[in-house]
């Protein structure tokens, strides 16, 4: 065999080489810095080898239920949690905290991602406070993250999806208010966002009209739970799609199922009138009863297929890279 037909297939094992797998679990009964095997999660992220040149620390946790409020910091980037379970219910990564107990509600996330190239498969993030006012599951502060096969779990802001590009597939989100929000660029595609309570599915923060992010939501599914009553007459029923965390939110439905129990006029300014003219909020090709538009309020879009193809995956989340979120997400063990 000849050296120029050889050399892809040695690029490719070099590169294969490049990546570090670290294992834990809760029967591993020490975690010494230069090991590969930890008794919790955060030890990994602290004390894993580092991998080489485009390689990836890959982080292989056994099914348990992990009490841990985990952190990756910048300088840990392209790191990967697997979750080896048979799916995200079997390994979940939980804590119990809230705004009134943290100080604030950027004190209480259970998980607060900071590492670019993060990503996530097969692990459930959860804030279990309840009702008891803001507590976050997940603080996602890092660009070109991915989530797949994952669950996040909370009742008021569940999900802070706050910077950088991010993509969420095939994964589930519960809450009742303001449970996805944030000012990241990030698409929710063949997610099913479920909520439990009257409320606030979005809360974007776009704070101008030249930034480049908002939130998609795609091919996905909103469901609610019995708590979530369809009466029209009811101030108090249903929830809305979204409401404008600030001034230039922006929030996008397409091609996603709506259940009746979405409120007719869509879309909450907050309280803030001036909201309406400054907040894009859009729908396109949704199915459902929740779907219809006639009684929206008048200041949402409704997308042609042309204004709606800036907003798929590749096409939003690409930037100046060239990113392609979906084939990263495919590349997923």
């Amino acid at each position: 065999m000849r050296l120029a037909s050889l050399l892809p297939f040695l690029f490719a094992i070099a590169l294969h080489a490049q990546d570090v797998h670290v294992r834990v679990s809760p029967d591993v009964k020490t975690g010494i810095e230069g090991t590969t095997e930890f008794p919790t999660i955060q030890m990994a992220l602290d004390h894993h080898p580092f991998a080489g040149p485009g390689g990836r620390v890959l982080i292989e946790i056994a099914p348990g239920t992990y009490h841990e409020r985990l952190n990756i910091t910048q300088n840990h980037p392209n790191i990967t949690l697997i979750g080896t379970g048979h799916g995200p219910e079997d390994v979940v990564i939980t804590n119990s905290l809230n705004a009134s107990q943290a100080g604030g509600t950027f004190f209480t996330e259970t998980v607060e991602v900071n590492g670019t190239g993060f990503e996530a498969d097969n692990v459930t993030f959860e804030n279990s406070a309840g009702n008891t006012g803001q507590a976050v599951a997940i603080a996602v502060r890092a660009d070109r993250a991915v989530f797949r096969h994952c669950r996040f779990l909370g009742y008021q802001d569940t999900l802070f999806a706050d910077y950088g590009r991010q993509y969420y597939v095939d994964s589930y989100i519960e809450g009742a208010i303001d449970f996805i929000f944030g000012n990241a660029a990030a698409v929710f595609d063949r997610v099913e966002i479920h909520a439990t309570r009257p409320g606030y599915l979005t809360a974007q923060s776009r704070t101008a009209p030249e930034q480049s992010t908002g939130y998609v939501i795609v091919n996905s599914k909103v469901t609610s739970g019995p708590e979530v009553s369809a009466e029209s007459d009811s101030k108090r029923s249903g929830f809305f799609l979204g409401r404008p965390w600030r001034p230039y939110a922006r929030v996008v439905f397409m091609n996603t199922e709506l259940p009746a129990e979405t409120r007719p006029e869509g879309w909450n300014n907050w309280g803030k009138e001036a909201n309406e003219q400054t907040a894009w909020f859009g729908e396109f090709g949704d199915t459902g009863p929740g779907a219809g538009l006639a009684l929206r309020v008048s200041w949402a879009h409704r997308l042609t297929e042309k204004e709606a193809r800036p907003f798929e995956p590749k096409a939003f989340l690409a930037g100046k890279d060239h990113w392609d979120p979906v084939a990263a997400a495919a590349k997923l063990p």
